[in-house]
């Protein structure tokens, strides 16, 4: 079982509050790592059934609640892949327009596709953009909340698979910062209370995606808070 540390903050130009604050007038109760988090699933999987994208950042609260925290965040939702969507993101590189809402792939987690997934575009196109999908837990806590399980990465550019030869975004090694920067730019808009480490959730700190993309983590989960007051 992964051990959890909840008064650790990430240091340097991430400066995140722990979940142990609450407001300076009364402190918050002790917080208590999701019951979910004990059989989580550490990786995504691909429609064929391969290893995805690893499971680096999650929030507690509703599905209104993480649609308000990362639209305050300035994250876009991801428009569904339909044919016209799909003509259209690819116009979009090909052209740098700007497709703020531009669908994300499919991934699995607890055998289904993403419940939602939110993006920010880099430059002028979708070539690059910051994206993380979520997927709900059936379990909840004790306040009656889920946990949305997500996977932050960083698309670098369009390129061939190396797997499935079709057309697909390469992602950056560095997942770690994409964990970073989701909980980062929840707490300076002000949309969560806190968050804590799960440490030691990936035993492995190197791998692949789908995509054969290699990436490296620290193996911690960062889990934001959306409300310490239940």
């Amino acid at each position: 079982m992964a051990r959890f540390q909840r008064r650790r903050c990430l240091t340097g130009a991430m400066v995140i509050a722990c979940a142990a604050v609450a407001a300076a007038q009364s402190p918050a109760p002790p917080v208590t790592a999701h019951p979910a988090l004990i059989r989580a699933p550490r990786h995504t999987r691909t429609q064929h059934g391969h290893q995805g994208d690893p499971v680096n950042v999650a929030f507690v609260g509703s599905e209104e609640e993480l649609h308000r925290v990362l639209a305050a965040a300035g994250w876009y939702a991801a428009d569904p892949i339909t044919l016209a969507t799909s003509v259209r993101i690819a116009a979009d590189v090909v052209l740098r327009k700007p497709y703020d809402h531009a669908p994300v792939s499919n991934l699995y987690l607890w055998d289904r596709v993403q419940d939602a997934a939110f993006e920010q575009p880099v430059g002028s196109s979708p070539r690059q953009r910051h994206h993380v999908r979520f997927w709900r837990s059936a379990e909840v806590d004790a306040a009656g909340e889920p946990i949305w399980l997500g996977a932050a990465t960083f698309d670098e550019r369009v390129e061939i698979s190396r797997t499935t030869g079709g057309i697909t975004h390469r992602i950056g090694a560095d997942v770690d910062a994409e964990r970073n920067k989701v909980v980062t730019d929840a707490h300076r808009a002000g949309a969560i209370g806190g968050f804590y480490w799960v440490e030691r959730f990936h035993a492995e700190h190197e791998g692949r995606n789908g995509g054969g993309d290699p990436y490296r983590t620290d193996g911690r989960l960062a889990v934001g808070v959306i409300s310490l007051q239940r």
